[in-house]
């Protein structure tokens, strides 16, 4: 498939109220409002192609974004393919669940999301938190250093207050997921979350949110959920 013949197929999917929902939370045109689910048929037929994934997140539509996070090959991704992606990434709905999504089954994943992370802007740092509780759900904790998420756990403490609004959000999972996903550091993680407390959120046009991310690992402690990880990172 080509990505005229993607595009098509894409838009024919697109639902009024799906679009509604996409821009109210940041999108803006062009966008067809296709639920994530319909997209899977067409992924099935297409599985990894980057050529076409490179070309359709060009496009700047936000449903194409998201589709090339499904048939991107992030091993046949560089650190400057990341990197372009990110600088385009123009909202949280594609940072923190394409770009962070797709870094997250690629072998360079920790060394990109540390640099984002530490740029300072505000989707590059969410991307790259996001992209840690993405690998935490996902692989195994032998792939982690113990001392070095420690560490950034003390990080989060020290400043998710004082953070911009979506890495605030992103660095919030990452305090309930290393709780949840991370035994190692689970007492830990519990005890930064309680230490941190409620976490308030700014949403543009929307009620503020408050964070709670000791009674989100609380909630996975009863349920007995806890060293949960998840087969697949993307769908």
């Amino acid at each position: 498939m080509n990505v005229e013949t993607v595009m098509q197929e894409l838009e024919a999917l697109g639902k009024e109220r799906s679009k509604k929902m996409y821009i109210s939370n940041g999108a803006h045109e062009p966008v067809f409002g296709v639920a994530t689910g319909a997209m899977k048929p067409i992924a099935k037929k297409i599985k990894k192609d980057q050529a076409l994934a490179e070309e359709l997140y060009a496009t700047g539509n936000y449903d194409a974004m998201y589709f090339a996070g499904i048939v991107a090959d992030p091993k046949a991704m560089t650190e400057e393919d990341f990197d372009r992606w990110i600088e385009e990434a123009y909202f949280y709905m594609i940072s923190d669940y394409v770009v962070a999504v797709t870094l997250a089954e690629a072998d360079i994943a920790q060394e990109v999301a540390d640099k984002w992370i530490a740029s300072g802007e505000e989707l590059k740092m969410s991307a790259g938190w996001s992209c840690y509780c993405w690998l935490l759900g996902n692989r195994k904790d032998e792939e982690f250093s113990e001392s070095k998420l420690a560490g950034m756990l003390d990080i989060v403490k020290e400043t998710i207050h004082d953070a911009p609004e979506r890495t605030k959000s992103a660095m919030n999972n990452f305090v309930t997921t290393v709780g949840v996903s991370y035994v190692a550091l689970h007492e830990r993680a519990l005890k930064t979350a309680k230490e941190i407390g409620p976490v308030e959120m700014t949403r543009e046009g929307k009620k503020n949110s408050v964070l709670k991310a000791a009674d989100d690992i609380q909630k996975q402690v009863e349920k007995g959920r806890i060293g949960f990880k998840r087969k697949y990172v993307r769908c």
